[in-house]
Order: C-alpha cells, then sequence, then structure tokens
C-alpha cells in the first residue's frame, strides 16, 4: 500500500453521537544505521534510545512531554503507565521466541506527552512505534496529530544525528 499522511485529504469524521469509547491509530518506524528487531544488537537499542532521549527533549507545545526509560523505572510510574494502559510488557512468547526481548528492560522505554495524547514506545517491537489517541471518536484529530507527531519525530531524529526513517520509495 502507499503511505499518505496528507489529513487534509480527508473529508469526513465518525458521527460525533456514535458510542466511540477511545480512538488510537500508531504506526511502527525504524530509524537508518540501526539494526531491525530481532537483529538489533544491544548497543544499537541503547543507540537508538539514546538518541530518542535527545530528540524527545526538542518537542514543543501539544507534542512536549516526559521520557521513562524501562531500565531503573519507580514502581510509582510504571503503575501509573500500566492503569494508563500505556506501558508495554515483556512476556509475549511470540516477541521470546524471536529474539525481540532480549537484554530486557535495557534500551526501552516510553514517552508521553503532557496530555497523554501522544506516545512513542521505544526498542517495543519496532525502534519505535508511534502512537495518537484520545478519548471519543475523533478520528481526525487524532490522525492529524499522529501526522504532526510522525514529522516531529522525523524531524527530531534528522536534527540529532542526520538520519532519517527507513523507507522503501515503493511504499
Amino acid at each position: 500500500h502507499t503511505s499518505d499522511m496528507a489529513f487534509s485529504k480527508i473529508t469526513g469524521n465518525v458521527n460525533p453521537k456514535a458510542p466511540i469509547h477511545s480512538t488510537r491509530i500508531r504506526v511502527g518506524r525504524s530509524i537508518d544505521g540501526f539494526g531491525l528487531s530481532p537483529g538489533i544488537t544491544k548497543d544499537q537499542r541503547i543507540g537508538v534510545e539514546n538518541l530518542m532521549k535527545a530528540a524527545f527533549t526538542k518537542f514543543e507545545d501539544d507534542l512536549a512531554g516526559n521520557y521513562h526509560p524501562l531500565t531503573g523505572m519507580e514502581e510509582s510510574v510504571r503503575q501509573q503507565l500500566v492503569d494508563d494502559h500505556f506501558l508495554f510488557v515483556s512476556g509475549d512468547p511470540n516477541l521470546k521466541a524471536a529474539g525481540m526481548e532480549r537484554d530486557w528492560p535495557e534500551g526501552r522505554g516510553i514517552f508521553h506527552n503532557t496530555d497523554k495524547t501522544f506516545l512513542v514506545w521505544v526498542n517495543e517491537e519496532d525502534q519505535l512505534r508511534i502512537i495518537s489517541m484520545e478519548k471519543g471518536g475523533d478520528v481526525l484529530g487524532v490522525f492529524k496529530r499522529l501526522a504532526h507527531g510522525i514529522q516531529t519525530v522525523a524531524d527530531s531524529v534528522k536534527s540529532e544525528c542526520g538520519k532519517d526513517f527507513m523507507l522503501d520509495e515503493k511504499y
């Protein structure tokens, strides 16, 4: 399929009276020059995390927030992220079998904006899992935030290390 993040092409939205609890849209992205899961090395994984820690500090306005590394995470923070249904956890048998949980939890973490409507998982399955979400059914608003967030992540990574997302012109 062809990826098209131009939210201006979306002409409709979900009926606001529809009984929708929440809307979540997410994408995976990988950064050129780092190994892909499950072949990423421990050093590369830590490199992705360190790069993203620096990149997250450049996020502004509605995307500004906090990064929480899994290594050394305080129990109160971990529990709040679990209660918010944000935190990914170890234990998936498929990920384990594929070697994708090596060195757990090192090099992994979660970023979320202040409003907790924009998240980035670092080194869960993908190097980056970029997520936009909110209560209700405003798919257009969630998609706009996602498109803006993806571009912000890409620009921040580029300014930090000169690298781009791995993309294929065909897709």
